[in-house]
This record gives C-alpha cells, sequence and structure tokens, in this order.
C-alpha cells in the first residue's frame, strides 16, 4: 500500500551540519521526496544536506521552526504528494520509524498522526524533569481546552494527508506542534498518536527551540491561547467573564458583610468601586465573547472555502500532471 502512495518528509533545520546528512542517509526507500528546509544556517546544513540527495529551500534569516514547516509544507503539496511527514534534524528520531508512524493514514483512521515520546512508559525518553514536567504541562492544557486526551503535543515527528495540509492554516512562525493539534482538533479531524522510542538527548548541538525553557513557555502560550481565541472566543471569554465575576462576588460580600457588622461603608467602600469595575469587565467579556463568537464562525467559513479554492487547484494541478505523462 505504501508503493501506491507519494511520500514527502520535510526536515526543518538549522546549524544542524553534523546531524542532517544522518538523518538524509537513514530514509526509508519508498520515501520519493525528502525537502530540508535551512532556516538560516551559519553552518554548512545546506550543502551537506543537498550532497545526501535533499531538495534544499533556504531562509536568509532565521524565522524559526513553525515559518520553516510553513515553507516545507507549500514545496510538498506542489510535488503532489499524498502523505507528508515532518521529522526533526537533530537525529532524535529514527526515520526508519516513519512507516509504522503512517500506519494509521494508510488504513484510513487518522489524517493526522504524531509519534508520542510519552503515551507509553516504555518509551519514555530520557531527559531533564523540568522539560519533562513542561510537555506534561503542556500536552494536559491542550487536552484541557480540545477535550480530547493527547500525551504528546509537541513531539516534531508527524504524519499528514495531503487533505489535512491543504486545510491547515498556521500563523505561528515560533512553532507550530501545539497550534497544529488545536486546529485538526477544532475542526474535528481524526488524530492518532502513536507510540515512538526517541533518542530523547541530541548527539551534536542544542535545541533552538526549547534551549530556553521562559521562552519556549511564553511563546507557546501566546499561540495556544490565540488560537483558542480565533476558534472558540465565546468559551475564552466566558471564562475571563466568570473569573472577574467571581472576584467582584468576593469584593461585593466583603463590603457587604462590613455594612452589616459596622454600620457603615466606611473605610472599605474601595472594596464596593472595584467590584463593581470587576463585575462591568465581567459583563464586558461576555459582551466581546458574543462578537467574537460571530467572527470566529465567519472565519470558518472562510476557511472552508478558502480549502475547496486550494483542493481544486491541486486536483486540476494533477489533472495536467497525468495528461502530460
Amino acid at each position: 500500500m505504501i508503493k501506491s502512495k507519494k511520500i514527502a518528509v520535510i526536515i526543518p533545520a538549522y546549524n544542524e551540519e553534523k546531524n542532517i546528512g544522518l538523518v538524509i542517509e537513514a530514509m526509508p526507500e519508498f520515501v520519493d521526496d525528502i525537502i530540508v528546509i535551512d532556516d538560516g544556517s551559519i553552518d554548512q546544513t545546506s550543502e551537506v544536506a543537498a550532497r545526501a540527495g535533499a531538495t534544499v529551500n533556504r531562509h536568509e534569516n532565521n524565522r524559526g521552526v513553525g515559518a520553516a514547516f510553513q515553507s516545507g509544507k507549500s514545496i510538498a503539496l506542489k510535488l503532489k504528494s499524498d502523505i507528508i511527514v515532518n521529522i526533526d534534524a537533530d537525529g532524535q528520531f529514527n526515520p526508519k520509524d516513519i512507516e509504522r508512524l503512517i500506519q494509521p493514514i494508510l488504513q484510513g483512521t487518522a489524517e493526522f498522526v504524531t509519534a508520542s515520546r510519552f503515551r507509553d512508559k516504555e518509551y519514555y525518553p530520557r531527559m531533564s524533569k523540568i522539560k519533562f514536567w513542561g510537555n506534561q504541562m503542556m500536552s494536559s492544557l491542550i487536552s484541557q481546552i480540545t477535550g480530547q486526551k493527547f500525551y504528546d503535543v509537541s513531539c516534531g515527528f508527524r504524519a499528514y494527508t495531503r487533505d489535512a495540509l491543504l486545510k491547515l492554516n498556521l500563523f505561528g512562525d515560533f512553532t507550530y506542534t501545539q497550534e497544529t493539534f488545536l486546529y485538526f482538533a477544532f475542526k474535528k479531524l481524526p488524530i492518532a498518536e502513536i507510540p515512538i522510542r526517541v533518542r530523547g538527548t541530541r548527539e551534536h548541538g542544542k535545541s533552538r527551540v526549547a534551549s530556553n525553557l521562559f521562552r519556549y513557555a511564553y511563546q507557546t502560550l501566546k499561540i495556544i491561547i490565540k488560537t483558542f481565541r480565533d476558534y472558540q472566543p465565546f468559551r475564552l471569554f466566558m471564562l475571563i467573564a466568570v473569573f472577574f465575576f467571581f472576584l467582584s462576588l468576593l469584593l461585593l460580600g466583603f463590603l457587604l458583610i462590613h455594612y452589616i457588622q459596622a454600620g457603615r461603608f466606611f473605610p472599605h467602600r474601595w472594596a464596593g468601586f472595584v467590584g463593581a469595575a470587576f463585575g462591568f469587565i465581567s459583563l464586558l467579556s461576555i459582551i466581546l465573547g458574543f462578537i467574537l463568537d460571530i467572527f470566529a464562525r465567519m472565519r470558518i467559513n472562510q476557511e472552508e472555502i478558502l480549502y475547496y479554492l486550494r483542493k481544486n487547484d491541486h486536483d486540476e494541478s494533477l489533472r495536467n500532471s497525468h495528461e502530460k505523462r
């Protein structure tokens, strides 16, 4: 069944001259196209990748792994790929596991498949406790937002159907991993997690995404909140409204109890003013949630139209290529 599908592999890379060649050389024979996106490297990443037989696309400046994935996605779709796999350039993942990763797509049970480092305890990689905790917290957050149970939302080893990538609209340059989960979950696309053993530590170099955990957490949370705002704004602003309404009740309740005990509002009239302000913010949040929910529905309709336009262009390009043959 694999031979009937055209498979492309995207490898975002930044200063990976010591690893990229080994990753490319380990690719299974059934992979048709290997696409390396050199995201502004200052070493010989592009040259090593080209010598190893990959198609290389280079960003002049370092734009982020999210931007590199977007570039690779565009190239893979132009190459008429049926299944697109994304794998990191650092050598932590074994390219031989691609065959296992794409099985749910071949079987028709998923349109997006991710390798999971934490679904099975036997496959837990060796990593620092803070990184392990951070991954667990991020997976828990995404699971809470989407209402689905996910174990590993940050893994860079993934597979997509062509149709899934035609539907995908990403805006984060820093990373794309969590945003992808949110997008596909909100769109109700079938998602699968496959437990796969990874090295967990790099043989050469240092991770450019998670090298600073505080920056990584900030950038990732920013992307998550923006995606949540764009697709489920009413739910987001209702949470904000409930929070401020609760604060308002606490302050007004405190003022009421003080009035019952002392027979006057002084010296805590401030609690009344602040409580009323929080109540007003709560009301505004509800109104804003209603308004943004209308825009979210418009956005979904526009994305559906965009998907069909992309699909029609892609299908027409496929037909033209078959006619030329």
